[in-house]
């Protein structure tokens, strides 16, 4: 999607794209800092060059979501405006609205993983990459910050109407050890500019 038509639907009154797209926008742009620092770096590091491969490869991935995770919160809508005058129809609705609750976690779980990498490769440049670019690696990882908790806000949401409570507190617990990580991360990388 191009980009000003992306804001533009963003912008729009329908209900997708929305803050799951932006999400994984965000950590698209992140991973596209990213690169251009490692590639500012080259010269101070052999191991840039991989690391400007490996923020593209997110950078690919995280856009392909940002439609998928539009697509994802269609199903959701779409189950809920299945017929309900009978039971049967009633619990095939019912079932179906769980199925795509729990297909609409997907791609936020994506975007949380993704972003945590970006995270880590912004720390890494922030202390290693070109000094001259070091404020575009903590815009990267503060850009990988708010994907991430969109990520994961996406996933609470979605969690909340899901009567399959062992999915539930496995994705919690997933949840947890994510922002864990995060905090971690996030703690040093501002450590590193608290002197700005």
């Amino acid at each position: 999607m191009e980009v000003k038509r992306f804001l533009e639907s963003l912008a729009s009154s329908r209900p997708t794209p929305g803050g799951g797209s932006a999400s994984a926008f965000a950590g698209a742009l992140s991973a596209s800092l990213i690169a251009m620092v490692a590639g500012l770096s080259l010269k101070r590091d052999g191991d840039m060059k991989e690391l400007m491969k490996k923020a593209l490869r997110i950078q690919k991935r995280l856009y392909r979501a940002i439609e998928e995770d539009a697509r994802s919160y269609e199903a959701v809508l779409k189950a809920f405006r299945l017929p309900r005058e009978t039971d049967r129809q009633r619990l095939r609705r019912s079932k179906e609205i769980q199925k795509a609750y729990r297909k609409a976690t997907v791609t936020p779980q994506l975007v949380c993983e993704q972003s945590l990498n970006l995270l880590e490769y912004a720390r890494y440049l922030i202390q290693e990459g070109n000094p001259n670019a070091r404020s575009d690696a903590g815009v990267a990882a503060f850009l990988a910050d708010a994907s991430l908790a969109g990520g994961l806000l996406n996933i609470g949401v979605n969690l909340a109407p899901m009567s399959d409570k062992a999915f539930v507190k496995k994705m919690r617990t997933l949840m947890q050890k994510w922002t864990q990580k995060r905090n971690l991360l996030m703690a040093g990388i501002l450590k590193s500019f608290k002197k700005i």
